[in-house]
């Protein structure tokens, strides 16, 4: 599964040359645009601890992804569409937690970066121009002292830029990001035993976003 997930990343990636070397023949600038913003949302997930002999225990749990900031940056080429494509990296430092809402118990903390290709279409309004864009690539959950799990997903977003100078923008968005799990795979391992056994197909999360947009 990972060598497929894997596989699908290279295959996005081998695509941006082309698509770099398509779009400059039409006028496009490049641009970057670190931003920041809050992670929140998600579902959760149905897992049966393993014990050692890597036999379901029996001792199930549901866990979630706990909210908060992240940060990340753009980096892309303008198009005449009007649009652009960019490739995109975000981080949010969180936690697993099982449990109820009052006092959920600590399980592991957890980074969660996405890694994907996107692009965007515009629908200017003078110097005002909302947008659309939609992405694909992979989410790395990576648990302290286990295992980085890398999964394929895609997202979706609206939101709006205004030009505040020639080459400068400041733009938001909200974006909802979905990872598919396979629900037939165990969930963080060391190279001797594996925590959980997971049976949920698809992990997804909202993400609100601030940032600015720098054009070369």
């Amino acid at each position: 599964m990972k060598m497929k997930n894997a596989n699908r990343l290279l295959a996005l990636v081998s695509l941006l040359p082309a698509v770099l070397a398509f779009s400059s023949h039409a006028e496009s600038e490049v641009f970057v645009a670190p931003f920041g913003g809050y992670s929140f949302g998600g579902n959760s997930f149905d897992l049966n601890e393993l014990d050692d002999s890597q036999v379901e225990t029996g001792n199930k749990k549901g866990i979630s992804i706990e909210e908060g900031e992240h940060y990340g940056l753009m980096v892309g080429l303008s198009t005449n569409d009007p649009g652009n494509i960019y490739l995109m990296f975000s981080r949010q430092s969180s936690e697993l937690r099982s449990g109820g809402l009052d006092s959920p118990d600590l399980l592991t903390n957890l980074d969660v970066d996405y890694i994907h290709l996107g692009g965007t279409l515009y629908f200017p309004r003078g110097d005002f121009r909302p947008y659309v864009t939609a992405t694909a690539g992979v989410t790395r959950l990576m648990a302290q002292g286990w295992s980085t799990e890398t999964r394929f997903s895609m997202g979706l977003g609206v939101g709006a830029e205004y030009r505040l100078a020639s080459n400068l923008s400041l733009f938001g968005d909200i974006r909802g990001n979905a990872t598919f799990i396979n629900s037939d795979s165990a969930l963080f391992c060391n190279a001797n035993t594996c925590l959980w056994h997971i049976t949920s197909d698809l992990m997804w999360q909202a993400q609100a976003n601030l940032g600015l947009k720098l054009s070369f």
